[in-house]
């Protein structure tokens, strides 16, 4: 004869085994996901110059923040004992990257997040790697040179992104009133300034310099000096995941102390890079040498 369960205890029984196995992966922890799999799932970009962007559609992707998180390849095949690890990247963008970390699809997000306190409650952060400010860029003819004269203006965003909250607090309080469109990813927003359908395009100026430098009129475009707030760039990882998470931090500290994150940073911000052989001539600034002299994972 048939058995069958009450809808409601069966409802329960399914989501206390569904828990248990979320707790479960949850305990495994990152490093006993990896050395069971043999691999390491990367998130990555497509356009993040020069921070993690791929050169062709079937080319793994480069970068600085890339090279990084190679370094933790690295770290994790020695911890492990292990002579191989695969590398498999997915590529994310701003609205799903917490989300596939949150689930496993990837093990680090290796790109241009912002570490912000908000964000904190949901992954957690290896030491920044970079500080940035967000600015905007503009065409040298659209007559705009400071953020008020952005008023009435068309202003590409990226979705998800800090830049276009920073921008939409900007307009509550008065300071800049904007029509904005938002771009899917950065090489979309940049996309709506060289195309006029925007006056300017609001973001981290490091990765404005990468896209005008790849532009085939970098002559075209200024970024302004201004800022609306500076911000540090963290590689991201899953919460509570304490022997992970040392690794992680044991190595991106140990790169900040031995001085090769210079050497990473002049390959990619003072050097010609890919594809065009542009030269980003980004020196390091004040805020990026004081988190190396003292690694830190503060959101702002």
């Amino acid at each position: 004869m048939d058995f069958k369960l009450p809808l409601a205890p069966l409802a329960s029984a399914l989501a206390l085994v569904f828990a248990c196995g979320a707790a479960s992966a949850q305990d495994a922890g990152t490093l006993r996901k990896i050395k069971e799999s043999g691999t390491i799932q990367i998130g990555a970009r497509d356009s993040q110059i020069p921070f993690s962007y791929k050169l062709s559609a079937d080319s793994a992707p480069i970068g600085f923040t890339n090279d990084i998180c190679l370094k933790i390849v690295d770290a994790v095949k020695a911890k492990l004992g292990l002579p191989k690890i695969e590398v498999r990247y997915t590529m994310l963008n701003s609205t799903n990257r917490i989300p596939l970390l949150q689930n496993g699809t990837v093990d680090l997000d290796c790109a241009t997040t912002t570490n912000t306190t908000q964000r904190q409650a949901q992954v957690d952060f290896a030491p920044s790697h970079f500080v940035t400010n967000i600015t905007a860029a503009v065409k040298k003819s659209s007559g705009i040179n400071a953020l008020p004269d952005l008023n009435g203006k068309n202003v590409a965003t990226v979705s998800g992104s800090t830049s276009i909250q920073l921008l939409r607090g900007a307009r509550k309080s008065g300071t800049i009133e904007v029509n904005e469109i938002a771009g899917k990813d950065t090489s979309d927003g940049f996309l709506l300034l060289s195309t006029g359908r925007a006056d300017a395009y609001v973001l981290d100026d490091v990765q404005l310099a990468g896209m005008i430098a790849s532009a085939p009129n970098p002559g075209d475009y200024k970024i302004l000096k201004e800022s609306l707030r500076q911000e540090p760039y963290g590689i991201m990882l899953r919460k509570d995941d304490p022997e992970f998470k040392a690794l992680v931090d044991e190595t991106v500290n140990g790169l900040m102390k031995s001085g090769a994150i210079e050497q990473l940073y002049s390959k990619w911000f003072l050097s010609p890079i890919p594809p065009r052989n542009g030269n980003l001539n980004f020196p390091m600034t004040d805020a990026v040498r004081e988190i190396y002299k003292n690694p830190n994972n503060k959101g702002v």
